[in-house]
């Protein structure tokens, strides 16, 4: 990984406990990584689209640039695979 910061989206809900979980996993990848997964949150219960493409599988965690994402649960080695995929 060459270090080039990227910015993902985490699809989420409020009220979701899973999505919080999945905000601390990140938050702890990121103390022990050279490329940190910046992201931004997308509420999806805003949007009819965004509910029938992620409503079952949120927290979502998608690169829009590569079109790549993984589903909760994801751990630090998922977290370092997305990125070796899309070769940050």
């Amino acid at each position: 990984m060459n270090g080039l910061l990227s910015m993902f989206i985490l699809f989420f809900t409020s009220g979701c406990h899973l999505c919080d979980l999945a905000e601390k996993q990140i938050a702890q990848f990121n103390t022990s990584c050279l490329t940190p997964v910046f992201y931004r949150k997308v509420e999806i219960s805003e949007d009819d689209h965004l509910v029938r493409l992620y409503g079952s599988r949120i927290p979502v965690l998608k690169h829009p640039d590569f079109d790549q994402t993984i589903d909760w649960p994801f751990d630090e080695t998922d977290l370092e695979n997305l990125l070796k995929q899309i070769k940050l």
